[in-house]
C-alpha cells in the first residue's frame, strides 16, 4: 500500500487500510469525481472526523492520498510534478469539507501557488452525504484575478470535462507566456523590499534596485515594499504576505524575485521552498551586473572571486531533502563527500585567483614607483555609479571610454594622460563606481582595483547633482572612502549634470554639497574645475620634481597599457 500523507495519528488499522485502498481507484481522465468515490470519501471522512484529499493526475490515477484535520489538509511537497512556464502542475485536488462548506481561502491559495489543474471541494452535510462539488481553476491573463470559481456541481453527475478544461487553460497560458517573453527581453522580475525604515527612505532604495535590475537586463513587472516593526528572521516578510507576493508574481508571469535586502543562506532556501520560484538578493544582482561588464582578465578574476566567496557558504547538495541535512546523522556518506569535494574545489579556485590578483597588486606598485620617479601626479575619479565619471574622463582627455546610462556601465579601470594649460601633466584614472551598502564580497575581491585610489594625489568626487537623493549618495561615497582609509588624500567635489537643474535648485545644491558645478559633456563648463585642480596639484608636482622617487627595482616595469600619451 502506498504511504498516506498527513495526519494518520490515532486512526484504527482498519481505517488506515480503507483509506489506503483509495489508491486503487481509477478515474476517467475527463472525470472530476464518480458517485461511488464521492460516497466513499464522505463516509470515511465523517467516520474519522477529518478531511480527506486526493491528488489525481491527468490519466485519472490517484497519486497521493492526504489526511488532514477537521479544518484543512496540507498538500505535501510536489517536487516530482514541476510546473513549467506556460503549463499547470498536471494534478487536480479533490478533498472533503464538513458542514457543506465551499472553497476556503487556503484552498484558493494552494490552487494559485501550486498551479494545480483544478481545486475541488466535496461538500458534506451533517450525515456525511455529499451535497455539492465546488471547484475553481486558475484564470490566465486577467490582471488582479488569479482564479475563477465555478458554479456548484452535482456530486453524482459533475458536468465538467477536466481534460478539455485543462487543455484550454494551458493553451491560453502558453500564448500569454510567449507574448510576455517576446515583449520584454530577459527574465521577468518582481522587486521586493522589506524594511523597518520609513517609506521616505524605502522609496529611493527601491528606485535604485529598479535601476540595478534594468542594468542587469531584467524586465521589472512589479514592486513591493513592506514596512515592518521587526523583520522576520526566516522569511523576512510574513508568510501570508509571501503567499500574496508569489501569487502576484505568477499572475504577472514573473520568473524571479529580487530582494533589496541581503539574504543569508537559510533565508534564500526557505523563501525559495515556500514559493517554488527563483530568489536572489541585491548582492547577487550586483555580482551578475559585474559579470556582464568585466572585460579585462583582471576584472573577470575579481568578479569570479567575489562570486565564489558569496556562493561558498550557500553551497549545498542539489537534493532538497539532503540540503537540509548537509552532513552529520542522516547525511554521511557519498552525499556529504561530494559536497565537501565541491567546497574544496571552490576554496582551491579562490586561492588561485587570490594569487593571480596579488601579481596584479605587485604590478600596480611597480607602476606607482615609475610614476613617482617621473614626477607625474595621479588624479582618481570616484563617485556613485552612473554619476558621469567616464564621461568626464572622455571630455577631459579626448578619449573614447565606453559610457551608458546604466549602473556600473564602467567596471575596468582606465587611465589617460591629461595636460593642463600651464604645462602640467597628470594621469587621470577612472575606477569602478560605488553604491550604498557596497557588498563586502565585492569590496574584498576588488581590493587590487581599489588600491589604485591609494596612489592618487587628488580625488575628484563626481556627484550627480540632478539626482534628488544626491546628498545621501554623496554621503555613501564618503563613508566608503573612509572605510578604505583614503580621507587623508585631498578631495574636490564635482557637481555634474548641472544642465538638468533650474538655477535656483542648482544654487541650493551647490551650497549643500560645496562643489564645483559642471556638465561633463560640455568642455567649456570644465574650465573652473581645471583651474582648481591645477592650483591643488602644482605645489605637489614641484615637490615631486625636487625629490623624485627611487626607480622601480624590476627592469620590466612599465606604464599601464591603458594609459594614453
Amino acid at each position: 500500500m502506498t504511504r498516506i500523507s498527513g495526519n494518520t495519528t490515532g486512526l484504527k488499522p482498519n481505517q488506515v487500510r480503507r483509506i489506503g485502498a483509495l489508491y486503487r481507484r481509477r478515474l476517467a481522465p475527463e472525470t472530476l469525481c464518480t458517485p461511488e468515490l464521492a460516497n466513499e470519501l464522505g463516509a470515511l471522512s465523517t467516520e474519522i472526523r477529518r478531511q480527506i484529499g486526493l491528488l489525481v493526475d491527468r490519466r485519472g490515477r490517484i497519486v497521493t492520498v492526504i489526511v488532514g484535520d477537521a479544518q484543512r489538509i496540507v498538500i505535501p511537497d510536489l517536487e516530482d510534478f514541476r510546473a513549467a512556464p506556460g503549463r499547470l502542475r498536471g494534478l487536480r485536488c479533490l478533498h472533503t469539507h464538513f458542514k457543506a462548506e465551499a472553497l476556503s481561502r487556503d484552498d484558493l491559495t494552494d490552487l494559485d501557488l501550486l498551479r494545480l489543474d483544478l481545486m475541488a471541494v466535496l461538500a458534506l452535510d451533517e450525515d456525511g452525504k455529499p451535497v455539492a462539488i465546488h471547484a475553481a481553476h486558475v484564470l490566465p491573463g486577467h490582471q488582479g484575478l488569479t482564479h475563477q470559481v465555478l458554479p456548484p456541481l452535482s456530486p453524482h453527475h459533475p458536468d465538467i470535462d477536466c481534460l478539455e478544461l485543462v487543455r484550454s487553460l494551458e493553451d491560453e497560458l502558453g500564448r500569454i507566456d510567449i507574448r510576455r517573453r517576446t515583449e520584454g527581453a530577459g527574465e521577468r522580475a518582481v522587486l521586493v523590499s522589506v524594511t523597518t525604515a520609513s517609506r521616505r527612505q524605502a522609496v529611493p532604495a527601491m528606485q535604485e534596485l529598479r535601476q540595478l535590475a534594468h542594468s542587469c537586463g531584467l524586465t521589472v513587472v512589479g514592486e513591493v515594499i513592506q514596512q515592518r516593526r521587526k523583520v522576520d528572521p526566516s522569511l523576512l516578510l510574513g508568510k501570508g504576505k509571501l503567499q500574496e507576493l508569489a501569487i502576484e508574481a505568477l499572475q504577472r508571469s514573473a520568473t524571479l524575485l529580487v530582494f533589496d535586502q541581503e539574504l543569508n543562506p537559510s533565508q534564500s532556501r526557505a523563501i525559495a521552498d515556500a514559493i517554488e520560484m527563483k530568489v536572489i538578493d541585491r548582492t547577487q544582482l550586483i555580482l551578475d551586473i559585474f559579470a556582464q561588464r568585466a572585460q579585462s582578465r583582471e576584472g573577470k578574476l575579481q568578479v569570479e572571486l567575489a562570486q565564489l566567496r558569496y556562493r561558498l557558504p550557500r553551497l549545498v547538495g542539489k537534493n532538497r531533502a539532503m540540503s537540509r541535512l548537509a552532513g552529520g546523522i542522516g547525511g554521511r556518506g557519498p552525499g556529504e563527500t561530494q559536497l565537501e569535494i565541491d567546497r574544496r574545489r571552490v576554496r582551491e579556485r579562490i586561492g588561485r585567483i587570490e594569487s593571480s590578483l596579488e601579481q596584479v597588486r605587485s604590478r600596480r606598485r611597480q607602476q606607482k614607483a615609475l610614476r613617482q620617479r617621473k614626477a607625474v601626479p595621479v588624479i582618481s575619479l570616484v563617485g556613485y555609479t552612473n554619476a558621469g565619471k567616464s564621461t568626464m574622463l572622455n571630455t577631459l582627455t579626448h578619449s573614447r571610454v565606453p559610457t551608458a546610462d546604466l549602473l556600473f556601465a564602467t567596471l575596468d579601470p582606465s587611465s589617460r594622460r591629461l595636460r593642463f594649460p600651464r604645462d602640467l601633466e597628470v594621469i587621470l584614472t577612472d575606477t569602478v563606481g560605488f553604491i550604498r551598502d557596497l557588498p563586502k564580497e565585492l569590496r574584498a575581491a576588488f581590493r587590487a582595483t581599489l588600491e589604485e585610489l591609494e596612489q592618487a594625489d587628488l580625488l575628484l568626487h563626481v556627484i550627480d547633482v540632478s539626482d534628488p537623493d544626491c546628498e545621501a549618495r554623496a554621503a555613501a561615497v564618503d563613508d566608503i572612502l573612509e572605510d578604505l582609509e583614503l580621507q587623508q588624500i585631498p578631495l574636490l567635489r564635482v557637481l555634474n549634470k548641472q544642465d538638468r537643474l533650474d538655477p535656483e535648485t542648482l544654487q541650493q545644491r551647490i551650497r549643500m554639497l560645496s562643489g564645483v558645478p559642471v556638465c561633463a559633456r560640455d568642455a567649456c563648463s570644465l574650465a573652473p574645475l581645471l583651474e582648481q585642480m591645477q592650483a591643488i596639484l602644482e605645489p605637489l608636482a614641484a615637490r615631486l620634481a625636487a625629490s623624485p622617487a627611487k626607480a622601480p627595482s624590476s627592469p620590466d616595469a612599465a606604464p599601464s597599457p591603458s594609459e594614453n600619451g
